[in-house]
């Protein structure tokens, strides 16, 4: 039977699992959330498709988190890189750290590095969850559990769930944790773009810390709006038509 919101996070994964098999992944970049999803659904099937961005801009922990999954749980990451030529193109015309001159330029370099990767990977996929949560961020409350009009199919099993529910989870099956949190981070990414959380910030306060925080998404599970998706846009163009893509 086919999950609703008022389904547990088990049962979204155990149908994914049995409905769509090896057309199934999950996508994490190794915080809690994606750990517990990942562990919640080893433990259903040792089959289970794991898939990971490697932007090219990754701190080392992330790499150390790749090696301590496969250990534990048996699986392969598959590891998934933006085009050679593409990034390129983006850093020959702005630069390496293009990200903290404009919203719009570090958005680009999210769109190469990430959305770009990401959805020419899904184009293997019919379902792929992540570990989006509706307490994370006002643009992140009206989540679905499952959406069904997606494609692929895109399930978020701990969209209701708490932070402490995350941390009960991790404590309670001993999961592995991303080292990075032991040094105050509370939502991790590329390293130029994150840093610790200060006492009394929101969670993702650590993430591209110099914009407003209307601008505080990478573009895979909310796009630009105004006038930043028309710079994109143009500026997107521009990389693609290069001599160097």
């Amino acid at each position: 039977m086919t999950p609703t919101e008022d389904s547990t996070a088990r049962d979204i994964l155990a149908w994914a699992l049995d409905t769509f098999g090896r057309r199934f992944a999950i996508s994490t970049s190794f915080q809690d959330s994606g750990m517990v999803i990942l562990d919640m659904a080893a433990r259903i099937s040792r089959d289970v498709r794991v898939l990971t961005l490697d932007t090219g801009r990754l701190p080392q922990e992330t790499y150390a988190m790749i090696e301590s999954v496969r250990e534990r749980y048996g699986v392969t990451v598959e590891v998934v890189s933006p085009d050679a030529a593409e990034v390129e193109s983006m850093v020959s015309q702005h630069g390496p750290n293009l990200f903290y001159q404009e919203p719009a330029l570090r958005t680009l370099c999210c769109h190469i590095r990430k959305v770009r990767p990401l959805e020419r990977k899904l184009r293997e996929l019919d379902a792929w969850a992540v570990g989006l949560r509706r307490q994370q961020g006002e643009t992140r409350e009206g989540v679905p559990k499952v959406d069904l009009e997606a494609t692929p199919v895109k399930l978020s099993p701990l969209a209701d769930w708490t932070k402490e529910q995350v941390e009960e989870y991790l404590r309670r099956q001993d999961v592995p944790r991303h080292p990075l949190y032991e040094q105050g981070y509370a939502s991790i990414g590329c390293a130029p773009c994150t840093r610790p959380v200060r006492p009394g910030e929101h969670d993702r306060a650590g993430r591209w810390w110099w914009e407003e925080e209307s601008h505080k998404e990478c573009g895979i599970h909310f796009g630009p709006n105004g006038k930043v998706r028309r710079t994109l846009d143009v500026l997107l163009e521009e990389v693609l038509s290069s001599d160097y893509a």
